[in-house]
């Protein structure tokens, strides 16, 4: 990757740091947890005004249509401010370019609009209580009744499930077929009778994930993404979208993270021990791999349409790699920052009054009860990050046998386990 951009990428940077620079909120980084969701609500209703929400989809369903190198920069300039790019996760960066993906020309109609203007909040119903790395044995059914599909099942783990106005599901509607082949992808109202979610109280006082229990619960039968039967390779574009990286922008939180890491290793004076100076240099050393590798799948991105199969083949691997080298690293990087806090790394240091603790990718809004710093908090939620998304072990099988061409591993039926 040449690190000149093109000049028409910097013309667009300047279009982008202009409209930034006009309608950013003043004192957006440091308000506090009561002034924070005005501030949102503000800037969400900035986004859509000035097109930026969603831009690099198709102006025909009310994007801006941005080719790459044009959605890098915008991600590049909205990092550099601090800026969400987004306004709803689930609907903006999984649900919806799904949809748009494999969704019939109804569905975009019906869906796309609205995601864009924020009239409807998304949850993913995937993992259930014996389908997590292995989604493919869930459990979970809809039969088709007439023009509707009636579903019965517990999802767990589901984000925002208490306040999502729709559920994009994975239910089995073919019992006879095999595993893969017998799962649809369905969009399901959540405002219904058959409907049922509990909160899953976390140890810091946060309760985002939910369980969710569907008892007779009714989804229009044109509501299935992608045929019927066929819901595992668009599940597989959903977990590609949520496992990708932003090429020249998914490093820089970690280098954020790393630098208030090295800040308080000086303030300690851990910097001067050879051993934690190793382990901050090693730190150092993936961030960089971390920037060098996005720029890499950008060149790749680009010239895309040159590759061979080969080529395009070790790029989809990428996706994979990219998940295990960052999640592991993250957490390894926290590990080490609480080995640079020292016994001080066991007591909450979080002030729930102020900001600090909401600022960072994965830090939650700061409780009372458990007021953990924003380092702390991102420590906390590192450990999930091996799990959501397709855990370490299932990204190296993956890894292994569709890429490395290494034999499957065996699959042992309840027969192979009965005594002789």
């Amino acid at each position: 990757m040449d690190l000149d951009y093109p000049p028409e990428a910097e013309a667009f940077r300047i279009e982008v740091r202009s409209w930034l620079d006009a309608n950013l909120p003043p004192g957006f980084a440091t308000a506090t947890p009561e002034q924070r969701p005005a501030l949102l609500a503000h800037w969400n209703d900035a986004l859509t005004a000035g097109g930026w929400l969603c831009a690099s989809w198709p102006t025909e369903y009310g994007g801006r249509g941005l080719d790459t190198m044009q959605g890098v920069v915008l991600a590049e300039e909205f990092h550099r401010v601090g800026a969400p790019l987004r306004a709803d996760f689930f609907g903006d960066t999984l649900v919806g370019p799904t949809i748009l993906q494999w969704g019939t020309e109804a569905q975009k109609q019906e869906f796309i609009p609205k995601i864009l203007r924020g009239e409807v909040a998304w949850c993913q119903g995937f993992s259930e209580p014996d389908a997590g790395s292995d989604l493919a044995a869930l459990k979970a059914t809809a039969v088709l009744d007439g023009d509707e599909w009636v579903i019965n099942g517990q999802k767990i783990w589901t984000t925002q499930g208490f306040d999502a106005d729709y559920v994009f599901l994975l239910c089995r509607t073919d019992p006879a077929a095999a595993r893969h082949k017998a799962i649809s992808y369905l969009l399901c109202p959540m405002d219904q009778p058959g409907v049922e979610v509990r909160r899953i109280r976390q140890i810091d006082g946060g309760a985002e994930f939910c369980e969710v229990f569907f008892t007779d619960a009714r989804c229009p039968a044109g509501n299935v993404v992608g045929g019927v039967n066929d819901g595992w390779k668009v599940a597989m574009t959903t977990l590609g979208f949520e496992r990708g990286t932003n090429s020249t922008t998914g490093y820089r939180r970690f280098e954020k993270q790393l630098n208030e890491i090295l800040a308080i290793a000086r303030e300690r004076g851990a910097n001067t021990d050879l051993e934690m100076r190793q382990d901050l240099a090693r730190a150092y050393t993936r961030v960089a791999i971390m920037r060098i590798n996005g720029l890499r799948s950008l060149t790749g991105v680009l010239r895309g349409k040159s590759l061979s199969e080969d080529q395009r083949t070790g790029l989809s691997a990428m996706s994979a790699c990219n998940k295990v080298f960052w999640s592991e690293h993250n957490q390894a990087t926290l590990n080490l920052a609480m080995n640079v806090l020292g016994p001080a790394g066991q007591v909450l240091q979080g002030n729930p009054e102020i900001a600090e603790a909401l600022a960072g990718y994965g830090r939650r809004a700061p409780h009372a009860d458990y007021p953990a710093s924003g380092l702390q908090s991102s420590f906390f939620f590192s450990r999930s990050e091996t799990i959501w998304g397709g855990t370490s072990q299932i990204q190296r099988n993956i890894i292994g046998e569709r890429n490395l061409g290494l034999p499957r591993e065996p699959s042992l039926t309840p027969k192979e386990h009965a005594p002789t």
